[in-house]
């Protein structure tokens, strides 16, 4: 059912849906009206599988895990709390949610989005914004992974943006690779854009801090794509390094604790750096002072992770007289997507790491 536009006011930006006393927009709100009946410009997903940020699930995970077990029953049902009592799932603690995957099952007859009635199609906004409702208790899942089956329906709203699933690939793996599309197009956009301003026209060296997960393979794959003159992979652990190595991704594949700021910097010199272009994919916090150091003078600290302190950031630059600029990650370069969909099907090395982690 589509609510009339005389009825009640919308907006494409979705605050229409906010239930919070004061005028904020969906995403910093408290709480969302998650009913089904759309405005004009909305669209409704019958939801099939969620996908929850590294950094929520993580946090969720540690919290309920005590001498070494994971209570799966206890993730699950603090993330169900979390979806009733706020409209939405984001993470208190993170403030961060993930993406869907899903099926149309009502469009707007004003909604911009383009969708039809029965197009499969994952979101590339988060979670935190987007209206939910779980109605299968979350039964079919066990708590321990960031893939979620489910069975409910989110709302899109005028702005929102979605993706039309390929027919080529699992949609596990395809929700896998749209989570995280908006590091690899950022990273080449940026690797091009400083080898165009320098008049030598010598390419970067790009280090990505957290280079064997999802956005940090990507976004290696990417600066190869950009031209790079070199691509280093940090990665914590010597196992994540034999796995990134034998993906051929990066010409240097170094072990350091991205927390410390001389460890890190000195495996990154030492890989061929300082780097020209960092990129931070890493879900844990306390990487900033580190990222700044492995970056050379006049360099770009690109930040993805939602684990970052961007106060930290600029104040531990500002402490450390680094001529650096520093970037937020926002999810989304126009034609992210497709960019990204492109990466995973023209590299094996990054399919292989996908698929591994499914």
């Amino acid at each position: 059912m589509t609510i009339p536009a005389d009825h009640r006011t919308g907006d494409p930006t979705g605050l229409h849906r906010v239930l919070d006393d004061r005028a904020v927009l969906p995403q910093a709100a408290e709480r969302l009206d998650a009913r089904a009946d759309l405005w004009p410009d909305e669209v409704r997903v019958r939801v099939e599988r969620l996908n929850l940020d590294a950094a929520s699930f993580r946090q969720l995970e540690r919290k309920h895990t005590k001498y070494g077990e994971t209570s799966g029953d206890a993730v699950r049902a603090e993330v169900l709390d979390i979806v009733a009592t706020r409209g939405k799932m984001q993470n208190p603690v993170t403030g961060s949610g993930g993406m869907l995957v899903g099926t149309v099952e009502e469009v707007g007859p004003e909604s911009p989005l383009g969708l039809a009635v029965g197009d499969r199609v994952a979101t590339l906004v988060s979670l935190t914004l987007t209206p939910l409702v779980i109605e299968d208790g979350l039964s079919s899942w066990d708590g321990r992974s960031e893939q979620v089956p489910a069975d409910g329906y989110a709302i899109l709203f005028g702005r929102s943006i979605a993706a039309v699933l390929p027919d080529d690939l699992d949609p596990a793996l395809s929700l896998s690779v749209m989570d995280v599309c908006g590091a690899p197009a950022l990273t080449a956009r940026v690797v091009r854009e400083w080898s165009r301003l320098r008049s030598t026209g010598e390419a970067a060296v790009v280090a990505v801090i957290g280079g064997g997960g999802k956005s940090g393979s990507l976004s290696l794959a990417a600066a190869r794509d950009a031209g790079c003159r070199r691509a280093i992979g940090v990665v914590p652990t010597e196992a994540e390094a034999e796995l990134l190595r034998d993906s051929g991704l990066a010409d240097a594949v170094v072990v350091a604790d991205a927390r410390d700021p001389i460890a890190l910097r000195d495996a990154v010199t030492a890989a061929g750096g300082p780097a020209d272009v960092t990129v931070v994919c890493v879900d844990v916090p306390g990487c900033e002072g580190g990222a700044i150091l492995a970056t050379a003078e006049g360099g770009t600290v690109i930040f993805f992770s939602m684990a970052t302190s961007f106060s930290a950031a600029a104040l531990g630059a500002e402490g450390l007289a680094a001529d650096v600029q520093m970037l937020v990650g926002n999810g989304y370069v126009p034609g992210h997507a497709a960019y990204a969909m492109e990466l995973l099907r023209a590299d094996a090395g990054v399919r292989g790491l996908f698929e591994r982690r499914l």
